[in-house]
């Protein structure tokens, strides 16, 4: 493949754009940030005519694929009618019942525009409601770009995070004011002792336990048995509010989230990405006790763009689909077929290549591990490796992630898994 193009766009775009991107995630892309014209379905194509089989579907929120036409159609339908008030309209009431219909802690909801926005929202509403201001959040969990979250997202070695029974808060970027570490306290993944430790240390400090419900940003591991519900007793118990951060999970695990997929509620929840198949808009929905400091002011939530008609519509048609039509059902075998293809071909090729997740998003890694319970053993991953595979694969039109994580889609066939399968059996000996 050839990106001649795209290279020279990128070149021009350093010239105008801060390191030519808009987020600093897409300067990893392989071979460098690349340039894109067109999506359609499971395929994505750039500006020098490649076409990729697309597993990486905007880092997930493409649930139905690119360009759904239903999704696109009443997108224009509703920005012919307007664009954005400054005020309310039906579309936006409809869409927050239709979430409250389907999500279990959803007494009442909230719009913004991004994950980041909404866990800023939940980690205020719970500091109200609870009269107190820290929070605690897990190792390698990622909940947005915002100062006080942006802590022990990743780390260089596990020695930089300190021991297991006293972790260290490990800033994620510069510019972040030191006073952040004082809000937060961080534990280790999957370990309940360590959750009732901190919550015991901390009865009267810590407002808020956030997690993701599956550990999807670093190695997609799923919770042990029982976790879950442990940290719903625990927060309960200590009188903390447990905050589902399902940005990821939410409507991409089941219509309603991982809260409903393990059985477990939470006081509060995020969601975004596959909520409105790509479209810029994010919820936070809660209990109907804590959602009143948010009603009422004391959390203030606000956002000039918040419920724009277009991004409403969005939302609106992307749930109507996944509700009737049996998309989960599709993710689910689609993603274990191609999980176990991955297994297969990659013991077949002698790598180590780790395959992990529900099925509608999972991870993969090479490490001789036996074991992958939470970030700290996400260490033991070979990326130098991956993104040999990585590139590997792109070489064969296939677009992966660099960091592991794989998406399916609506738009996904079984030919598109046999398709990337052959493709990885190739990648995989060659690396």
């Amino acid at each position: 493949m050839r990106h001649h193009r795209s290279a020279e766009l990128f070149e021009r775009a350093k010239r105008v754009l801060a390191g030519g991107v808009s987020s600093q995630f897409r300067s990893h892309d392989h071979p460098h940030p690349m340039f894109y014209e067109s999506g359609r379905g499971s395929r994505i194509t750039d500006v020098d005519g490649n076409t990729f089989l697309d597993f990486t579907l905007s880092q997930g929120p493409l649930i139905l694929g690119h360009s759904r036409p239903e999704v696109v159609e009443a997108v224009a339908r509703a920005t012919a009618s307007g664009q954005i008030f400054a005020g309310q309209h039906l579309a936006e009431v409809e869409l927050a019942e239709t979430v409250g219909r389907l999500v279990p802690c959803a007494d009442l909801v909230r719009f913004s525009l991004s994950g980041s926005e909404a866990v800023h929202a939940a980690i205020r509403a719970a500091r109200v409601h609870t009269g107190r201001e820290r929070f605690l959040k897990f190792e390698g969990h990622y909940h947005g770009w915002f100062d006080n979250v942006a802590v022990s997202v990743s780390a260089p070695s596990a020695d930089a995070l300190g021991s297991r029974l006293r972790p260290r808060p490990l800033p994620w970027t510069e510019g972040r004011p030191i006073s952040s570490d004082a809000e937060v306290t961080t534990a280790c993944w999957n370990d309940l002792d360590a959750v009732e430790r901190a919550l015991a240390s901390d009865p009267d400090g810590i407002a808020a336990v956030i997690t993701e419900p599956v550990m999807c940003n670093s190695g997609c591991i799923l919770p042990a048995k029982g976790f879950l519900e442990g940290l719903r007793s625990l927060c309960s118990f200590y009188g903390a509010l447990l905050i589902f951060d399902e940005v990821i999970t939410g409507f991409r695990l089941g219509m309603a989230g991982a809260q409903g997929h393990f059985g477990v509620v939470p006081d509060l929840a995020t969601f975004g990405k596959a909520m409105a198949n790509g479209f810029p808009i994010s919820a936070l929905a809660g209990r109907a006790d804590v959602m009143t400091h948010v009603a009422e002011g004391r959390a203030l939530h606000a956002g000039t763009m918040n419920t724009s008609n277009p991004t409403v519509a969005a939302a609106a048609a992307t749930l109507a689909i996944l509700e009737t039509e049996r998309v989960h059902e599709h993710l689910y075998l689609l993603g274990a077929e191609l999980m176990e293809g991955l297994r297969r071909v990659s013991m077949e090729a002698g790598q180590p290549l780790r395959v992990e997740g529900p099925g509608p998003m999972f991870h993969a890694g090479f490490t001789a591990a036996e074991r992958i319970r939470d970030y700290r053993d996400t260490l033991s991953y070979d990326t130098a490796r991956y993104g040999r595979f990585v590139a590997g694969m792109h070489r064969r039109g296939i677009r992966l992630i660099g960091r592991g994580l794989w998406y399916l889609s609506a738009a996904h066939t079984t030919d598109d898994v046999d398709t990337a399968l052959a493709a990885a059996a190739e990648a995989l000996l060659e690396i």
